[in-house]
């Protein structure tokens, strides 16, 4: 008996011992590659900006910008080149999201962003307002996402806004578009004889 028990004692194996330093460095390795990561996305951030340097200073808000049509307070998506909804622009701060505070005047479109560059938006550099429904990277619904179409420097800019009441979107884009229409007809000139 006593040699059946010492055969089965010796066939029966230890369990597995855990490697601690290979775990160990694999959680090590795992963490440098995602440093690595957020790094190079960075690098890529700062390279875009570089890249965009071209960009004139973002003009600010005149002293005396007169009385708000609108107000409206929302998130601010960010901004890409006209049409290229991917293409985000980060130079002076316009690829920061943030929360923001929008006031319709007749000299422009002030945009206030607690923790980021604020900016103003002349009203002679107003393109063209309208719903959209994604901006660098952000897809909401249809309509979810008010876009302003803005000259700054040679470049057309888009810049992308959502207000906490999705409903006063459609009041922003008809306030601007006549904004734009107005200012269009007073600077058209009418040529022959008069």
């Amino acid at each position: 008996m006593t040699s059946a028990a010492l055969l089965l004692a010796a066939e029966k194996e230890s369990a597995a011992v855990t490697d601690w330093a290979a775990r160990i460095g694999w959680v090590v390795g795992l963490g440098l590659f995602i440093a690595l990561v957020y790094w190079l996305m960075r690098e890529g951030w700062k390279w875009r900006g570089t890249l965009q340097g071209d960009l004139p200073e973002l003009p600010g808000a005149p002293e005396e910008p007169g009385e708000a049509r609108l107000t409206m307070s929302g998130r601010y998506h960010g901004s890409t080149t006209a049409g290229q909804w991917l293409d985000r622009i980060v130079a002076h701060g316009l690829g920061t999201r943030s929360r923001v505070e929008l006031t319709l005047t007749d000299a422009g479109v002030d945009v206030v962003r607690p923790g980021a560059t604020d900016f103003f938006i002349p009203a002679g550099a107003l393109r063209e307002a309208l719903l959209g429904k994604g901006i660098a990277g952000k897809v909401l619904t249809e309509g979810g996402l008010l876009v302003v179409t803005w000259a700054h420097g040679d470049k057309l800019i888009d810049s992308g806004f959502r207000s906490d009441t999705a409903a006063e979107h459609t009041a922003w884009v008809d306030a601007i578009n006549s904004m734009i229409k107005n200012s269009t007809i007073k600077n058209n000139t009418t040529e022959g004889a008069r």
